[in-house]
């Protein structure tokens, strides 16, 4: 067939030194939409303690959280309409800001020991991934800690049993793990940032309030909502499902939770792409809560997209970013981090985004002018081949509003020439992200 066809120049039409060869004996011919229950609005937090009950929970629930968010008002939010509606609970604070495969165990032998009914997670992403590790672990207690996580650092098993209820409950607007079925972490051992990808993952429910947002300063604001734009435009423009280089799976449980981009992905990318261009910058400069409001949706939207599409390249090269530096830290934000140095998420993913959009272009020049365009940018009269310039320079445009706390460069967290082949090395592990790329590149493209 032509798919098939297509399917196979892709992978096969690589030069030598490319990461990896596919032989692909049957191409993708489906994909399926998958996402976690959404509640959306001001306050309806308050609605969980009546949730667990109608759920048939009224005690042994693990509410999982970290220790500044213990101390503040988002966190009393939930034990406060669990204790008017009866629920006992217990804490888990003992969360990492960016969890490392100690933490995540650590989180999993303790809910080993308690056999929760259900979990509530409370927090940014670090919490909500400790909180699907940790079900998952306690669900599974037989297997192993590297059984689930994402090969060629662990077995990529699927997970197997049913898991626990989740409700998830974010307190920034960025990583949109309420709606996905990932967990990232450091890997201790090998340096690399890794994690758990599979649809069991998925929460059961996402709780949006935006009230929680209202106390991030404009950092924490920004670097989130960075995260935010990368998720929608790597999904945007992530390789079409049935051109992806691992083929169709041989069990529907195999088939990956990113699938590449597909027509029910792409409108919530999209709409997500449309939201940061109107109300990121109002959210980052002038707190407003309208658009504090708006950016919520816009990363629960990019997380059901990129959820059941993927991100590709700015997400396989921020894990050792992150994991690798030596002495960065942002001027605020993350004051409660143990870490001696700490990269954001959102920062680590869009300090590569205007090189790798350029360099992806070529696969799918439309598209990359559609996510331009989508942004606010001007394309009447652009070439299809300047389509990657434009989408790079509109990245570009908007950090220079944020020169005071957003570094100019991988040269301004630390990092330099001697750097590349450790960071290179870090981020060939990422394979679940890299097959998804629009065009799949090799240890040389990573270093240039």
């Amino acid at each position: 067939s032509s798919k098939k066809e297509m399917v196979y120049r892709r992978c096969s039409l690589m030069p030598t030194k490319k990461l990896r060869f596919f032989s692909v004996l049957s191409p993708e011919y489906a994909f399926e939409m998958s996402s976690s229950t959404i509640r959306f609005g001001r306050g309806v937090t308050k609605e969980i303690g009546a949730d667990m009950v109608n759920m048939g929970y009224r005690d042994n629930i693990c509410v999982v959280t970290d220790k500044k968010l213990v101390n503040m008002k988002q966190f009393r939010s939930v034990a406060d309409c669990l204790s008017k509606a009866g629920v006992a609970f217990e804490v888990f604070d003992d969360v990492s800001v960016e969890p490392t495969d100690y933490s995540l165990q650590a989180a999993a032998d303790y809910c080993k020991k308690k056999q929760f009914k259900a979990f509530i997670a409370i927090g940014g992403g670090s919490v909500m991934d400790t909180a699907k590790a940790a079900n998952a672990y306690m669900c599974n207690p037989e297997y192993d800690f590297l059984d689930f996580v994402n090969a060629p650092i662990g077995k990529g098993m699927p997970i197997p049993s049913p898991l626990k209820t989740l409700i998830a409950v974010p307190t920034t607007a960025g990583t949109g793990s309420e709606t996905t079925g990932v967990s990232i972490f450091d890997h201790l051992q090998t340096g690399a940032k890794t994690g758990i990808r599979d649809r069991a993952l998925r929460p059961t429910m996402a709780i949006i309030d935006p009230d929680h947002t209202d106390s991030c300063s404009p950092e924490l604001t920004a670097f989130s909502g960075l995260d935010v734009l990368c998720h929608a435009l790597e999904s945007f423009t992530a390789v079409p499902y049935w051109q992806r280089c691992t083929g169709a799976p041989s069990s529907p449980l195999l088939r990956p939770a990113y699938q590449g981009s597909n027509p029910i992905a792409e409108i919530w990318s999209a709409y997500a792409l449309q939201q940061c261009a109107t109300y990121l910058r109002r959210a980052v400069e002038h707190n407003d809560p309208v658009a504090r409001e708006q950016m919520c949706l816009a990363a629960t939207a990019a997380g059901v997209g990129f959820g059941n599409a993927g991100v590709h390249l700015c997400h396989a090269m921020s894990y050792p970013i992150s994991s690798l530096v030596r002495d960065y830290r942002p001027s605020s934000g993350y004051e409660h981090s143990s870490k001696p140095a700490i990269v954001p998420h959102g920062l680590s993913v869009i300090l590569t985004a205007p090189s790798v959009f350029k360099w992806t272009c070529s696969a799918d020049p439309d598209r990359h002018l559609r996510a331009a365009a989508l942004l606010g940018a001007n394309v009447n009269n652009v070439k299809p081949a300047d389509a990657g310039l434009l989408l790079a320079d509109t990245i570009q445009s908007l950090l220079s509003h944020w020169t005071a706390f957003v570094p100019d460069g991988l040269g301004a967290l630390g990092y330099g020439s001697a750097d590349i082949e450790r960071l290179v090395k870090g981020t060939l592990p990422q394979k679940k992200v890299i097959d998804v790329a629009p065009r799949q590149p090799s240890v040389e493209d990573f270093q240039w």
